[in-house]
């Protein structure tokens, strides 16, 4: 079996597309904000980053579910893809209703916890207080991801992904600034328009698959029932990719927090930069689900030999793509600054750190494709435990940069030139030593 870059690209661009629309929210909301107030600014970024860490339990839940519907999908064993997919919804949606209860408990003692400013504590956990939420919404639209990535049926996701964002940007317009006869909310608005958006998701894929899926094919056409071996095997693999998920984020978490230490203004100087890196690494992670599900596909169907060969050629696409992109940033950072605030001096002081995530791009082409590409051959043990190694380096680098030597936020960002550059060279010597190509799914 060999997959063309034709048939790469046909899988990745509506994967971009959906990230693309769905990174909308986080780039609205900053956009947005950032006209309102440096404090609102850091409040969207820490509140934000709190969410996403614990969102990112489960999108490693649906990451290690996508790998198994790959593999069934790759087999011809249909019938055993829904099951998959429906045992994963209801496991998150009682997950979500636990990690509610929690955090409507627990958030204001750990953000006190993790916030020196009293400015930026208040505005965050009024910020939370909206946001949780969403956990009910966000956490059944990854195992629709995770179906629809694994089945190759990819340019739903992109439909579904705009209504999201359409919805976002049109109530995070009128909810911020009280536009169209709505209440003007300002923060607590953005946290509303991201919460409805994901409501909005979840109505969308539940139609579409109702009307469009065959559900019979796929095993989707009785109500699920609790199943605790099947649910067991999925969390074989999954547990990993939850756990390593959410390290990758809570270290992203400890930089923010050693930046907001530095000021209000570096930590909205961090948050305008780290929304314009999100986007512009957008085609890496779409090409980097990409390889995850066509290597899980490709083992499927017999085609061990060729993983290597299609992991490459991924890289290269990723490395252009996103070579592109740095050139367009490093040549008009300003244009690119400006979305987010019309203030001279914010605009001069977040060059640099512009620079430094545009060299940081480029080893993240080449690093997140030979990564994921680990997960997508099963060995989602072997992934949590070199990125683990990685975070652990970046975790004392950021510690000693940014907490101890309290360094400029252009030096905080080199931790990501660090991370990559030790993520590709542990992944490619796994690649080479180890022996992966018999994983069992």
């Amino acid at each position: 079996m060999y997959y063309s870059n034709k048939e790469i690209w046909n899988v990745s661009y509506p994967i971009l597309l959906a990230l693309l629309a769905q990174n909308i929210i986080n780039v609205t909301d900053t956009a947005f904000l950032g006209h309102v107030g440096e404090v609102e600014l850091g409040a969207s970024a820490m509140g934000g980053l709190l969410y996403i860490c614990i969102f990112t339990v489960a999108f490693g839940f649906s990451a290690g579910s996508q790998i198994m519907i790959a593999r069934r999908n790759g087999e011809g064993r249909y019938r055993d893809v829904g099951p998959v997919m429906m045992q994963g919804c209801l496991f998150l949606l009682a997950m979500a209703a636990v990690v509610f209860g929690l955090c409507r408990w627990s958030m204001p003692i750990i953000v006190r916890m993790l916030i020196s400013s009293d400015n930026i504590y208040d505005a965050t956990c009024e910020f939370l207080h909206w946001r949780m939420f969403g956990f009910f919404f966000s956490f059944v639209n990854v195992m629709f991801r995770a179906l629809y990535v694994g089945i190759t049926r990819t340019k739903v996701l992109t439909i579904n992904a705009v209504v999201m964002a359409m919805v976002n940007v049109f109530l995070d317009y009128a909810l911020i600034f009280g536009q169209f006869g709505f209440p003007e909310m300002g923060l607590k608005g953005a946290a509303v328009a991201s919460v409805i958006a994901e409501a909005a998701s979840t109505m969308f894929c539940l139609i579409y698959t109702w009307f469009c899926i065959d559900l019979k094919k796929y095993g989707m056409n009785r109500w699920p029932q609790p199943d605790i071996v099947l649910l067991g095997r999925i969390l074989s693999i999954s547990c990993f990719t939850m756990v390593q998920y959410f390290i990758s984020m809570a270290t992203w978490f400890v930089f923010f927090m050693a930046v907001e230490r530095l000021g209000e203004r570096e930590l909205a100087i961090a948050n305008i930069v780290r929304s314009i890196y999100i986007v512009l690494l957008i085609p890496v992670q779409a090409l980097s689900t990409a390889a995850n599900t066509l290597v899980s596909n490709l083992i499927g169907a017999g085609g061990i030999g060729g993983v290597m060969n299609l992991m490459k050629k991924i890289a290269k696409v990723s490395l252009a793509i996103v070579a592109v992109c740095v050139v367009l940033m490093v040549i008009f950072p300003k244009l690119f600054l400006s979305i987010y605030t019309n203030e001279a001096t914010l605009l001069a002081e977040s060059v640099s750190s512009l620079y430094i995530i545009g060299v940081a791009m480029l080893v993240a082409a080449v690093a997140n494709i030979y990564f994921n590409g680990i997960s997508g051959t099963g060995n989602t043990q072997a992934a949590l435990w070199l990125e683990t190694a990685t975070l652990v380096v970046y975790g004392v680098y950021i510690f000693v940069v940014g907490w101890w030597v309290q360094a400029p936020v252009a030096v905080c960002f080199t931790t990501e030139i660090l991370y990559y550059s030790l993520l590709l060279v542990a992944s490619l010597i796994y690649l080479k030593k180890a022996k992966w190509q018999n994983k069992k799914v």
